[in-house]
């Protein structure tokens, strides 16, 4: 049975228990910075048959206070530790380069949203007329912020790193207020890239147990496609993924981030997974209903058989195709006279007894 889940729109998109997967690239801030590669991002992630691309939008100053506060990081083969503000500092955009970069997705056609870090980041996406908010796992408990971000009333995208079953339900006692307040639940592990063994996809099970009206998606932080493809099975609805131009560009997240080609095939993949999936029904395809009269067999004479000849197994037999009596009949006609001349080979029919 489908578990009928609250729709959830999002810009010309619907999420719902029936709807096609909603595939997210993340670029977050592998752009390093530099607008001209934002932009070669967003040709990258439409190309790539996704449906909406997702940034970082945050002033460091606001979130980060600590200069000596440091960050380690892979990148081009080596360890690297620097200063997380100096890191962050570094991807910043002003206003008018998230204004070009809106622009930008408008005249591709693909969605444009962002993790706001701040009440005035969110205010800037709303001048840009986002169709969507993002709350990273870093502030899954941070009640002050999500409170304020719901006011808006523009659907939330969450995801719940880090975090343990009474703290997503406490975080969703937030919207306690607001009406079946359109919200998704992503789950993933913090973990970059994460190891199979640290991906419990089963958490989609208890997520979907416990909040069975909220809409459930899976933040793929693994290599590969395979964990996206399970959580089709398990219900998600809504995919996200790192990705980056090149694995050689400089800074933290390139190195396990899909190039444009795995991010292709990794949305292709979920699209596959999905067609796959099906439905619950069980019942032949139209496919099979012409393939099954010629595999499966009928009530056929296996000899010749004169009129009044008695039916047995001695002179009936089950054979392809099965246009005849279906073979669960050859018991009833056991005992029987024929009234006729049958020839070897003749699939038996009423006519014949």
């Amino acid at each position: 049975m489908v578990i009928k889940i609250n729709s959830v729109k999002i810009g010309q998109y619907t999420i719902n228990s029936f709807s096609e997967p909603f595939i997210i690239a993340e670029a977050g801030i592998n752009h390093n910075g530099n607008i001209d590669k934002a932009i070669e991002m967003i040709h990258v992630a439409k190309k790539s048959g996704v449906n909406a691309i997702k940034f970082f939008t945050y002033k460091t100053s606001e979130f980060i206070l600590d200069k000596n506060l440091e960050h380690t990081y892979f990148s081009k083969g080596k360890k690297i530790t620097e200063s997380m503000k100096d890191m962050f500092e570094r991807c910043e955009f002003s206003k008018e380069e998230w204004l070009t970069i809106k622009k930008k997705c408008d005249d591709e056609k693909i969605l444009f949203f962002s993790t706001p870090e701040n009440r005035s980041d969110l205010d800037l996406l709303l001048e840009l007329d986002v169709k969507v908010i993002k709350i990273g796992s870093d502030d899954l408990v941070n009640i002050p912020l999500i409170k304020d971000f719901s006011t808006t009333g523009l659907p939330i995208i969450m995801s719940c790193g880090m975090s343990n079953l009474d703290e997503i339900n406490e975080t969703l006692q937030c919207f306690n207020e607001f009406t079946n307040y359109p919200i998704i639940l992503m789950s993933t592990t913090s973990e970059y890239p994460t190891k199979s063994e640290d991906v419990n996809l089963l958490k989609l099970k208890t997520l979907s147990k416990t909040f069975p009206n909220i809409p459930l998606g899976y933040s793929d932080h693994t290599q590969g496609n395979l964990a996206a493809s399970i959580a089709v099975g398990l219900g998600a609805k809504v995919f996200e993924k790192h990705f980056t131009l090149s694995h050689d560009f400089p800074g933290p997240d390139h190195w396990f981030s899909a190039d444009p080609n795995e991010l292709k095939n990794w949305s292709d993949s979920i699209k596959m997974s999905h067609i796959m999936l099906g439905s619950e029904t069980i019942q032949p395809t139209k496919k099979e209903i012409t393939e099954k009269e010629k595999a499966r067999r009928s009530v056929v004479a296996i000899k010749n058989i004169l009129q009044g000849d008695i039916f047995s197994e001695k002179n009936l037999g089950l054979r392809r195709p099965g246009y005849g009596l279906p073979p669960k009949m050859i018991f009833e006609l056991f005992g029987k006279k024929s009234k006729k001349e049958i020839m070897k080979g003749k699939l038996i029919d009423s006519d014949d007894f």
